[in-house]
């Protein structure tokens, strides 16, 4: 019994090992294979220089070029207004705005003219007198004291007659002065008198301001002056032949409008704080058939100079501030130094380190090595796309 017991897991053991074996001896040999690394997959794209149009973009609103308080020269009572003396409402150069009573200056005028009329008798007097005390004085009837009492007497009254035709002259002014007209075309921001009301010499009675001309302060880094085809200066005004054509855009009354400007002048001044300079487009309203509002909020296209062999890629593309990274002929990653000319949105502008038909990396992450080989995946309308994007509206 006991035998029996030690037999059976003795033969269980001898059977398993021996399958163990049986299978050993039967299996198929495998031989080892080398280890092929999978290589990195990068997104390029083959650049080629182009001639693009380096614009400047800014926003503003509109502003009157001209704007000035309607101030009446002379006192008294408004007697009459004009209906476009109201706010908004619109004039032209030359206009009757208001009238002041002119009676009083009427009067002033009739004393005036009749102290010149009686100042032009005595000095027609003191002419006669003079002559006839010369000649009695050249016969020695006559002293000489009195031919010097004549001579005073004459340039008293001279002066008297111009003194009277001054007086004259300023009634007529005063007179005219009752009339308050337009002194450009343009439009009443706002006023502040009525019929019968009195009013003040050099109170001001509205605010007016000229539309047919309209200026728009365009703020713009001053770097970006670079860009523009402006001579430094420092007395703001740029000579005509080099002012920069502007294109001003705005949605009013649920259309998409535009006008064309020119950039006249820059506030020399760049301000400390936020390092911008204020570039004064101006737009003449007489030329538009829909005129430019003052108070509009519009967004501004400055054309600027011409950049010629030029590489555009996204600005993804850039490693650093000045590297990109090139996929050589052996599919291996170079880095390259660049000199970017100009940084928008998320396009880069590249003026040297680049040639035509080089294929640059999209996509610089920190972590590739130099030398390492890549397989590639151009990108074919990565660059039109791209340029479109920077260049809308440029050419």
């Amino acid at each position: 019994m006991i035998v029996k017991n030690l037999l059976i897991p003795i033969i269980i053991v001898f059977l398993f090992g021996a399958g163990a074996a049986a299978l050993m001896a039967t299996a198929p040999q495998l031989d080892p294979e080398p280890v092929v690394p999978e290589l990195l997959t990068v997104q390029v794209q083959e650049v080629s220089p182009k001639t693009v149009r380096l614009n400047v973009n800014s926003q503003g609103s509109v502003q009157p070029s001209v704007e000035t308080q309607l101030i009446p020269e002379v006192s008294g009572k408004i007697e009459w207004t004009s209906e476009g003396l109201v706010a908004g409402g619109y004039f032209e150069q030359g206009d009757e705005l208001a009238r002041i009573e002119t009676i009083d200056y009427e009067t002033a005028l009739e004393r005036a003219e009749a102290a010149q009329l009686r100042a032009e008798a005595e000095f027609q007097h003191a002419s006669f007198e003079l002559k006839r005390i010369q000649s009695l004085e050249e016969r020695k009837l006559v002293s000489r004291s009195n031919l010097e009492n004549a001579v005073r007497i004459y340039k008293i009254n001279q002066a008297s007659l111009k003194d009277a035709r001054a007086n004259q002259k300023q009634a007529e002014e005063n007179l005219k002065r009752t009339t308050l007209r337009a002194p450009f075309t343009g439009l009443v921001r706002s006023e502040s008198v009525d019929i019968g009301q009195f009013v003040s010499r050099g109170q001001p009675i509205g605010t007016i301001y000229a539309s047919d001309i309209v200026e728009i302060r365009l703020p713009i880094a001053d770097n970006q002056l670079a860009f523009l085809q402006i001579a430094p200066t420092t007395r703001g005004e740029i000579p005509h032949d080099q002012q920069p054509n502007v294109t001003l855009e705005a949605n009013y009354a649920g259309k998409s409008l535009s006008w064309q400007g020119k950039i006249v002048r820059s506030e020399a001044e760049i301000d400390s704080s936020s390092r911008m300079v204020q570039l004064v487009a101006r737009v003449d309203n007489r030329v538009n058939e829909i005129p430019l509002s003052v108070g509009l909020f519009v967004n501004a296209k400055i054309l600027g100079r011409e950049a010629r062999n030029v590489f555009s890629l996204p600005r993804s593309a850039l490693r650093s501030s000045d590297e990109v990274i090139v996929v050589d002929e052996e599919n291996r990653l170079r880095f390259r130094k660049v000199e970017p000319l100009r940084l928008y949105k998320d396009t880069v502008l590249l003026s040297h380190g680049l040639s035509a038909g080089e294929k640059v990396c999209l996509a610089a992450r920190k972590n590739l090595i130099a030398g390492t080989i890549v397989n590639t995946i151009t990108q074919q309308r990565s660059e039109s796309f791209n340029q479109q994007a920077y260049l809308r509206g440029a050419q």
